[in-house]
């Protein structure tokens, strides 16, 4: 007993682990967004149900001996696949589709690693019931489950901080050598048993079992696939609504990984009086909330009402596919029933909901999808109650509630994109350009909207067209240093981001602007739906992929001002704010130039970040906030408070009279928070977490 739960609790930790461990390794080649970790998701969603068909195969076809020999020579061929840490030659080169570059990628690093490691469930727990006969096996389940979830957490609070990316790989490779030994255990007490052990001795029971019908098939599929539509729309609803870091994206999958552990343990933990109340309370509180979406009372509320509804609805889908659980003999159909479901669920939210929706509609789909199976579950079950008598008015008062919430859910998809003069959804999230004041001619703007956070606004009027506004105003700090007066042969300029474009309206006759950007819709609608790019005095050039490998690529450009401004977003991309990331805007940045860093964020205090890489880069610095500063400055402008932090190599550029009045060098860095590298960064350590925010009732847990 204790070899098998101890491999199937060891192979389920390397199999948790290896996931956000290879996900940190390709985030910054793909953007650093949300998108990354579903591609990623999606990925390990279809391996794993390739492992566990590997393992329903094995045990259907071939005799315990030749599945064992068959297992560990997998195992040894994976070993020669280490380490797992894709190389440079994996970066994506131009912009091509990331979906498939990054499922391309994980496949040629670590398929056959995590193929062997997610047949570790289903194979060994076969093998445990042939070793130990008449001894249900479902509750090594829940342990491999408890694996998991430990690695899940494990990662971001203790792996990711304190080991470079190269540790955790060499780590994670030794750890599958002691899977392969651990193994090898397991596939002696099978091998020793030989191959004579009938069904009857497995199972327990004299007679044959009886066939699954069709229907229970079905509920396999759907249920699971109905969590994983949860835990994904749920995910991508967080990181829209409240923030999107990294390791605040284990907490979803952990909910949802317990949920299979409580289900999975014994029945008497899930008791449907209890979880079916819950679930239509909470149904009914997140449509409502869906409805009222700038009218709830707490950021803290809003987190906590979309997490509890994950977890009741995956406890609802895990406690009805456990009670059709099957005999022994049968769980690897079970098993790989299970994990078609919840790859059918992960190529449902990353490859078709993109493609159908033009915004996060697969939150209102999962939602009405588990009503509709709780319904399917009670209509397959023919001893209820709601098949005897007066049970027909029972299901008509049912289907009519359903009708009702379906119709609800619609007019909450339809009111969320109803006021927008263009919705455009693609693998960096869903742009929105607003139009506002359309009834006042000197108000009439348009606003470009990705996810909640503003990337731009502009007036429509001939007379304020050209007027920089949001962050890029004559007060804010990128403002006031492209307001200086422009080198005689005119200023060459690079922004990382582009928006709307709004930078272009300081560009002056002779400067050149080089903006980087990596999503073609937004290089679409700056250049179809706003004026700044056509409206500029200065020659325009776009350059497309992500900015840091781009620039890794050029030859020095000798700019005179390199502008960061791709950290207003909660989805930072941490790979432009490490020291090798400043090494290389130093190679493209002309003696006595400027680096302007944009630094404002909801939920992370970079300014410490920024400094730590001045320091190590030998940079004085300048820091501006214009919130309070020029009031009237905002009643013209729409300013917006924005928080920049100014570098360069010659302390007199800083020094300048129209910046050293309105700057102020920014304070030292705290001793606890490190220069982030490419091998290590830490966002723990640089929370914003206010009373009323979301992440502050994270850490009060």
């Amino acid at each position: 007993m204790l070899s098998f739960g101890l491999t199937i609790f060891w192979g389920a930790f390397l199999l948790f682990l290896v996931q956000p461990l290879i996900a940190r390794f390709i985030l910054p080649w793909f953007g650093g967004g949300p998108a990354v970790w579903t591609a990623c998701m999606l990925f390990f969603q279809v391996m794993l149900l390739a492992g566990y068909a590997y393992a329903h195969c094995s045990i259907t076809w071939l005799r315990p001996r030749q599945q064992v020999l068959l297992h560990l020579a997998l195992l040894a061929l994976a070993v020669c696949f280490l380490p797992i840490a894709p190389g440079e030659q994996w970066k994506p080169v131009g912009n091509a589709l990331p979906t498939g570059h990054i499922l391309w990628l994980l496949l040629a690093c670590i398929g056959l690693p995590y193929l062997v490691l997610s047949a570790t469930g289903p194979l060994l727990q076969a093998w445990f019931s042939r070793s130990h006969p008449g001894v249900s096996p479902y509750r090594l389940y829940a342990l491999s489950n408890v694996g998991s979830l430990l690695a899940l957490f494990a990662y971001p609070f203790g792996i990711e901080p304190n080991l470079t990316r190269q540790a955790q790989s060499i780590g994670w490779s030794i750890g599958l050598a002691g899977y392969a030994v651990l193994a090898a255990w397991c596939g002696l007490a099978v091998w020793r048993r030989g191959d004579s052990v009938s069904d009857t001795e497995v199972t327990g029971q004299a007679k044959p079992a009886a066939p699954t019908s069709w229907s229970q098939r079905l509920l396999w599929l759907a249920l699971p696939a109905c969590g994983v539509v949860l835990l994904l729309a749920i995910t991508n609803k967080l990181c829209q609504d409240i923030a999107v870091v990294p390791f605040l994206w284990v907490l979803p999958l952990g909910l949802y990984l317990v949920s299979f552990i409580i289900s999975f343990d014994s029945p008497r933990w899930y008791q449907r009086w209890l979880w079916w109340p819950a679930l239509a309370a909470l149904l009914g509180t997140v449509l409502w909330k869906l409805h009222e979406a700038d009218h709830f009372p707490s950021m803290a509320g809003e987190g906590a009402v979309y997490l509890s509804t994950l977890f009741v609805g995956c406890m609802v889908c895990h406690g009805e596919v456990y009670r059709l659980r099957p005999e022994a003999n049968r769980l690897t159909g079970y098993y790989l029933s299970l994990s078609a479901g919840g790859a059918a669920g992960g190529i449902f939210v990353a490859l078709l909901a993109p493609m159908i929706f033009p915004h996060y509609f697969e939150l209102h789909v999962g939602l009405f999808l588990v009503v509709v199976l709780v319904l399917a579950v009670l209509a397959s079950e023919t001893t209820n109650f709601l098949h005897r008598g007066a049970g027909r008015w029972t299901w008509v008062s049912l289907l009519l509630v359903l009708a009702a919430y379906g119709i609800g859910l619609f007019q909450t998809a339809a009111t969320s994109i109803s006021n927008t003069k263009l919705t455009v959804r693609d693998f960096y999230g869903v742009l929105k350009v607003s139009e506002d004041e359309a009834g006042d001619p000197q108000r009439h703007k348009l606003t470009l909207l990705h996810g909640g956070t503003i990337h731009g606004m502009q007036y429509l009027s001939p007379g304020l067209r050209s007027t920089p506004t949001t962050y890029y105003t004559s007060g804010s700090g990128v403002g006031r240093i492209l307001a200086t007066p422009s080198p005689l042969h005119g200023r060459k300029v690079a922004a990382v981001g582009l928006g709307t474009g709004t930078l272009a309206a300081w560009g002056r006759k002779g400067d050149e602007f080089h903006f980087y950007e990596i999503n073609d819709n937004v290089v679409r609608i700056a250049q179809e739906t706003f004026h700044y790019l056509r409206d500029s005095q200065a020659k325009i050039d776009i350059r497309m992929g992500d900015a840091r490998l781009t620039l890794e690529k050029l030859p020095p450009q000798n700019y005179d001002v390199i502008i960061l401004d791709a950290f207003s977003s909660d989805a930072i991309p941490v790979h432009l704010l490490t020291l090798e990331a400043f090494a290389t805007y130093r190679k493209h940045l002309r003696p006595g130039g400027v680096i302007a860093v944009h630094i404002s964020n909801r939920y992370l205090n970079l300014e410490p970040v920024v400094m730590r890489a001045a320091e190590h880069a030998k940079l004085s610095a300048l820091y501006f906030n214009n919130s309070g500063e020029v009031p009237e400055e905002a009643d013209a402008e729409d300013a917006y408070s924005s928080d920049w932090i100014l570098l360069s190599d010659d302390p007199a550029t800083l020094r300048l009279t129209s910046l050293a009045k309105h700057g102020t060098v920014p304070k030292p860095p705290a001793a606890g928070i490190g220069p982030w590298t490419d091998e290590r960064s830490d966002l723990l350590h640089v929370l914003v977490a206010d009373d009323d925010s979301f992440i502050a009732w994270l850490k009060n847990l």
